[in-house]
C-alpha cells in the first residue's frame, strides 16, 4: 500500500516542489493538498506543468481541515510561513499523522531564541521539545518513527554539512568561522518584494539583511555546537544572487593547528560523507549549475595562505528548493517510514 501524503500550503515554490516529487514517488501517493486561501485554487492553474500529472481530485486545493485530512493521510508537509506552522502541527500531531515542517517553527531549541530571532511568540512548546532537526546526514537515527520533524533550512543545510565533518575531527577552530553564502532569488519565496522585482534583481549582486544577526545564523550555531560538543560561533553573511535558484556558500575557517593537509582535511569529508547518497565530495570547485533540479549537496575544501597562519576554505553547492527544502522533506519523509532513502529523489 503507498504511503499516503498530504501537503499543506502547495502553491509557494517549496510547495509546488513537494508536490512534483511527490507525483514522481515510486511508494507515496499525493492525496490531499490544502490553503488557508479564502479562494481555494486550482494547483495547475499556479503551476501548469502539473497538467496531466494530477488527478482533478487532488488539484483542487481544499480547507485545512485536520479530520479530513487524517482520514485520507500517514504524512503532512506543511509548506507554510515562518509562525503559521505551529498553528495546525498540534492537531496533526494529535490525529497520529507525521509532520515534516519546512518552516523554521521547530528547527530552534530555545524558545527564547526563537522568539528574538523570528520577533513572534511561540505557540507550540511542547511540541518544539519533541521535534526532531532534520538533516539527515547528521541526525539519521533519530528520524525512523519520528512524529515531528523540522526539515533543516536552505542556508544552514550548505553551511553546516561544509563545517561538521571538520569541527567533529576537531580540525579547525570553533569559534571563528565565517559564512558568505549566495543564493537565487527563490529563497525569499514568491511573495513580491522590491529586492526581488526583474529590473532591480536582474544584473546585480550584493549582501543583504541585517548583517552579523541573519536569523539562519542561530541554526547554523546551534546545529554545529551540537556536533562538536562545545559552543561554536559563526559570522553569516547571506548574498542575492540573480538566478532563480541555487544557493553556494563559501566558508572561512582557521586550522586547529598549522600542520592540517589538504589531504587530511578530504580525509574528513570522505569519512563524514562516503556512504551519504546525496553529498558529493568533489576535486573541483563546485557550481549550483551542478545541482539544480537534484538534491545533491555538492562540496570541496581548499588549504591556502601562509604556512604559519593557513586558511580552509569549504566550498559547498545545492539547489535551494530541492537539497535545501523539498527534496530534503521527502528524504526525511523515506526515512521516517523506512523507505529506500533515495526514493523519489534519484
Amino acid at each position: 500500500m503507498a504511503l499516503r501524503a498530504a501537503v499543506i500550503g502547495p502553491t509557494g515554490y517549496a510547495g509546488f516542489h513537494l508536490v512534483d516529487l511527490l507525483l514522481r514517488h515510486p511508494e507515496a501517493q499525493l492525496v490531499y493538498l490544502a490553503s488557508a486561501r479564502d479562494k481555494l485554487p486550482d494547483i495547475r492553474q499556479i503551476y501548469p506543468q502539473l497538467i496531466g500529472r494530477i488527478a482533478d481530485q487532488v488539484a483542487v486545493c481544499r480547507p485545512i481541515d485536520v479530520d479530513s485530512i487524517a482520514d485520507v493521510a500517514d504524512v503532512v508537509f506543511l509548506a507554510l510561513p515562518h509562525g503559521a506552522a505551529m498553528g495546525y502541527a498540534p492537531a496533526l500531531l494529535d490525529a497520529g499523522l507525521r509532520v515534516v515542517d519546512l518552516s523554521a517553527d521547530y528547527r530552534l531549541d530555545d524558545v527564547a531564541i526563537f522568539e528574538k530571532t523570528y520577533q513572534q511568540p511561540h505557540g507550540d512548546r511542547q511540541n518544539l521539545a519533541d521535534a526532531v532537526y532534520g538533516l539527515p546526514e547528521l541526525f539519521r537515527q533519530q528520524l525512523p518513527g519520528a512524529a515531528l520533524v523540522a526539515c533543516a533550512g536552505c542556508y544552514p543545510t550548505a553551511a553546516i554539512l561544509g563545517v561538521a565533518p571538520l569541527i567533529n575531527h576537531s580540525m579547525v577552530k570553533p569559534e571563528r568561522i565565517i559564512i558568505n553564502a549566495a543564493s537565487g532569488a527563490t529563497g525569499a519565496g514568491r511573495k513580491l518584494s522590491e529586492a526581488t522585482h526583474f529590473p532591480q534583481l536582474n544584473e546585480s549582486f550584493g549582501a543583504y539583511g541585517d548583517i552579523g544577526f541573519h536569523r539562519h545564523q542561530p541554526e547554523i550555531d546551534q546545529v554545529l555546537t551540537r556536533v562538536a560538543g562545545r559552543p561554536v560561533r559563526s559570522f553569516f553573511v547571506p548574498h542575492l544572487l540573480p538566478i532563480d535558484r541555487g544557493i553556494l556558500a563559501t566558508i572561512y575557517l582557521q586550522p586547529a593547528t598549522a600542520d592540517v593537509t589538504l589531504g587530511e582535511l578530504f580525509e574528513a569529508f570522505a569519512d563524514a560523507y562516503a556512504e551519504e547518497p546525496f553529498v558529493r565530495v568533489r576535486d573541483d570547485l563546485p557550481n549550483v549549475k551542478d545541482v539544480r533540479d537534484t538534491n545533491f549537496c555538492d562540496l570541496t575544501v581548499r588549504l591556502s595562505g601562509p604556512e604559519e597562519d593557513p586558511i580552509v576554505t569549504v566550498f559547498c553547492a545545492e539547489d535551494n528548493l530541492i537539497k535545501g527544502a523539498a527534496g530534503q522533506a521527502i528524504q526525511i519523509m523515506n526515512l521516517v517510514f523506512e523507505l529506500d532513502e533515495t526514493a523519489g529523489l534519484l
